[in-house]
């Protein structure tokens, strides 16, 4: 019972922003309030009429609080979580992309990353995609999704407000202004509590933060996680090995290297340039001043698709022993990056090819850091 405990606190705490994505929401609604029909028994009773009617209608949707307000897609912004009863429920969220109501959140909980893709839309805020194991940086916004779209929050923004999810929880609204402390201070917030068969939760949200606090029960057992820092303006820092090769030895060295992303920074510009900064006079340099990546990515494949533009090739001053280690160089830095054996580098979308190797069709490079030296 404790294992299956524990199962649960990684997946379901962190405000469902952790764990792997739920089946289909049925659209199932209640507003909470007592709908029965009652029979008018006085002749007395003024009439209304339909215009003074939609007014009111008018006048109590516009004061409900909007879903916005307690979702905000913030830039360049980090959450820090700190928690109470399992190692994982402390975490850091930042968003790597976000577009018009759409964003993809990183969510760090110090065991994995992930990539989660969130759109508020037709009053709702669902997550539509979510990928583990997600330590590279790569724009995921227009994935359909690999499941159904789970919903975290929904309108009207009110006391009974309900949904099911697909494994048969269910997802109610439970307080509109419910205080909660935190180490940022204290709330009003939005009580959301997500019952199923192995246990609660409670997610509290906060007008223009966000998620503050989550807290989940299953068998006496007790996980919090609750809003600890937000650093403003701030980029997200990956460390990544940049290898460069050495010709007076013939050995490959290494750089771990911290880099800095902010919200919609674009990864393959940012890591060309980075590339570009020689560390020392010992190892040679890999990215001239006018290479570019023209792509990038990680394919369904697992293996990683650079294109480079011809620039690299002309502006390559080397025999054909120190190209190959300039490209092995450049196989290994991103090889390692997305956690992958194999590269396929192209040229302007062509097969690689220079005055001393050739590569055909669909033929790759391997990844070899046997024997590479860390730079001190």
């Amino acid at each position: 019972m404790k294992k299956s405990i524990v199962v649960f606190l990684v997946i379901l705490l962190t405000g469902m922003l952790v764990g792997c994505n739920l089946g289909q929401d049925k659209e199932q609604s209640k507003d909470g309030e007592n709908n029965q029909s009652s029979t008018n028994t006085s002749n007395n009773k003024p009439k209304t009429n339909s215009s003074e009617q939609n007014h009111d209608k008018d006048e109590t949707k516009n004061s409900l609080p909007k879903i916005e307000d307690y979702y905000p897609l913030k830039k360049n912004t980090s959450y820090i979580y700190e928690g109470i009863g399992n190692e994982f429920a402390s975490y850091q969220t930042y968003n790597d992309y976000v577009e018009g109501k759409k964003l993809q959140q990183r969510v760090n909980n110090g065991g994995t990353e992930l990539a989660n893709v969130i759109e508020i839309r037709n009053g709702q805020v669902v997550k539509l995609y979510s990928r583990g194991e997600a330590y590279y940086r790569e724009n995921l916004l227009k994935e359909n999704g690999n499941g159904s779209p789970e919903i975290l929050l929904k309108e009207p923004l009110r006391k009974g407000t309900q949904w099911i999810l697909a494994d048969s929880r269910v997802r109610t609204i439970t307080e509109l202004e419910a205080s909660i402390t935190t180490p940022t201070g204290t709330y009003k917030a939005i009580e959301v509590t997500t019952e199923g068969d192995h246990g609660k939760t409670l997610d509290y949200y906060a007008k223009n933060v966000g998620l503050v606090k989550s807290i989940f029960t299953s068998d006496g057992a007790e996980i919090i996680s609750s809003l600890a820092k937000i650093e403003e303006n701030v980029p997200h820092v990956q460390e990544i090995q940049f290898y460069y090769p050495n010709i007076d030895d013939s050995k490959l060295y290494y750089k771990n290297r911290e880099v800095h992303f902010y919200t919609n920074d674009i990864t393959r510009k940012v890591l060309a340039e980075e590339y570009k900064k020689l560390e020392n006079d010992k190892v040679g340099i890999v990215f001239s001043k006018n290479t570019a990546i023209n792509s990038l990515y990680l394919n369904k494949d697992s293996h990683v698709y650079i294109d480079l533009n011809k620039e690299f090739i002309n502006e390559m001053s080397a025999g054909a022993a120190f190209e190959t280690m300039i490209l092995q160089s450049i196989v290994n830095t991103f090889g390692v990056y997305y956690q992958s054996d194999r590269v396929y580098l192209t040229i302007n979308n062509a097969p690689y090819e220079s005055g001393h190797i050739t590569k055909q069709k669909g033929e790759y490079f391997l990844v070899d850091v046997e024997g590479a030296v860390k730079l001190r």
